[in-house]
C-alpha cells in the first residue's frame, strides 16, 4: 500500500509523482485524501491501483461541513438561554427624593445652595457684582440664579430628568439589536438611519456607551456552534447527562440541525461499519435537505465516489501515517529556535 501524504503547500508536481508510482509497477493500493492533484497523479502512475480515500480525512471534511451547517443556524441555539424576562434585572440607580426634577441630587443640591445664598445676599443689600465677586460666579451665573424664584427654575439642559431625545423612539431597536450580539456603534447607526433617524453618529455611539459600561447581570450565554457540532460528531455514549440534554433541545427547536444529526449518524455507522455501499442513497438523501454546507460536502464525494466508497469499505487507512506526522510536527514546534536541523533531524529519527 502507498500512502499519499504530502502537505499541499509542498505537493509534488503531478508529473513527478506520476513517475515515482510507475517506477513501482507493484502498487495495488493508494490510500489518500480526496485532493485532486492525488487523484489525477495516482490514476496517471498506478493506473492498476485502487483509489483509497482516507477515513480520517472524510470524517474530518465532514466535521468541518457540520460546524459551517451549525453555524448558519446560530439563531437556533437561543433556545438554550433563558427568556429576556426570565433574566435578573439590572440594579436600580439610588433613589432620589419624590418630586426632585433632576438627574442628579447631588447637583440639585448644590444648585439650591447657590440659590439660597444669592438670594440671602441680595436681601442683605449687596449688589449683583458683589455678589459674583464675594462667590467667584460670572455675572451670567448670578443674573439667572437672581432672576429664578425658585431651584426648580433652573431645570433644563442634560441635567433635566427624563430629557427627551431624538433617540429616544429607536432605543428599543437597539437594545433588541443589542441583546441579538450586534454592539458595534456604527453599524447601528446605519441601521436606523434609513428608519428616519436624523441626528449624529454619537448620540448613537454615547447610549451604548452607556450600556457597555454599565452593570450587568451575568447570564447564559448559547452555545458555540463549534461545542454543538462536538455534541453532533460525539458518541452519544461519551456526553454527560447535561449535554445530552441541551443537544436534543437544539435538535427538537431547529428541523434542519435534526436533519444534520441523522445525516452524521448515518455516515459514521458507515464509517464504522465498513458499508460503502450505503453512500449513494446517503448522497441522496443529503441532497434532498437545505444544508448547503452539505451539499458542497457532497458534491465534492460525487466526484471521488469509487475512491470514497472503497475508503467506507475496505480496511486501509492513513491513520499510522497521520500520527507519524502529528508526532513530527510536535517534535518540530517543541524544537523550534532551539536548536538546528542537525539535532531535529535525531529526533525525528530516534524519538519512538
Amino acid at each position: 500500500m502507498i500512502s499519499c501524504l504530502i502537505e499541499k503547500h509542498q505537493a509534488w508536481p503531478l508529473g513527478r509523482l506520476a513517475a515515482w508510482l510507475a517506477q513501482r509497477p507493484g502498487t495495488e493500493v493508494v490510500c489518500r485524501d480526496r485532493a485532486p492533484f492525488f487523484a489525477e497523479g495516482a490514476t496517471a502512475g498506478a493506473p492498476q491501483a485502487t483509489q483509497v480515500a482516507d477515513r480520517w480525512h472524510l470524517w474530518h471534511d465532514l466535521g468541518e461541513a457540520a460546524e459551517r451547517a451549525v453555524a448558519r443556524r446560530r439563531q437556533c441555539l437561543r433556545v438554550l438561554v433563558p427568556d429576556r424576562e426570565a433574566k435578573a434585572e439590572p440594579p436600580t440607580p439610588p433613589e432620589e427624593k419624590a418630586g426632585s426634577p433632576w438627574r442628579s441630587e447631588r447637583f440639585a443640591n448644590r444648585i439650591r445652595a447657590r440659590h439660597a445664598t444669592v438670594h440671602a445676599l441680595l436681601e442683605a443689600g449687596h449688589s449683583r457684582r458683589s455678589i459674583g465677586r464675594q462667590l467667584q460666579m460670572t455675572h451670567r451665573t448670578v443674573k439667572s440664579l437672581a432672576e429664578a424664584a425658585k431651584p426648580e427654575d433652573l431645570f433644563r439642559g442634560q441635567w433635566q430628568h427624563n430629557r427627551t431625545c431624538v433617540l429616544d423612539g429607536y432605543k428599543p431597536y437597539l437594545d433588541e439589536r443589542w441583546d441579538e450580539g450586534c454592539t458595534n456603534a456604527w453599524k447601528l447607526w446605519e441601521a436606523i438611519v434609513p428608519l428616519g433617524y436624523r441626528g449624529s453618529y454619537g448620540r448613537v455611539s454615547a447610549y451604548l456607551r452607556q450600556k457597555r459600561t454599565s452593570p450587568r447581570p451575568v447570564t447564559a450565554q448559547p452555545p458555540a456552534p463549534r461545542m454543538v457540532t462536538r455534541w453532533i460528531l460525539s458518541r452519544p455514549e461519551t456526553l454527560t447527562e447535561t449535554e445530552q440534554l441541551r443537544l436534543e433541545a437544539v435538535l427538537a427547536d431547529c428541523p434542519e440541525l435534526d436533519a444534520l444529526a441523522r445525516h452524521v449518524r448515518s455516515f459514521a455507522h458507515m464509517l464504522t461499519e465498513r458499508r460503502g455501499e450505503r453512500l449513494p442513497q446517503w448522497l441522496d438523501a443529503v441532497r434532498q435537505d437545505g444544508l448547503p454546507s452539505l451539499h458542497t460536502l457532497a458534491a465534492g464525494i460525487d466526484r471521488d465516489r469509487d475512491a470514497v466508497i472503497a475508503g467506507l469499505t475496505l480496511p486501509w487507512n492513513s491513520g499510522v501515517v497521520e500520527g507519524h506526522v502529528d508526532r513530527i510536527k510536535m517534535l518540530k514546534r517543541q524544537m523550534f529556535g532551539r536548536a538546528g536541523f542537525a539535532l531535529l533531524r535525531k529526533r525525528v529519527l530516534l524519538t519512538p
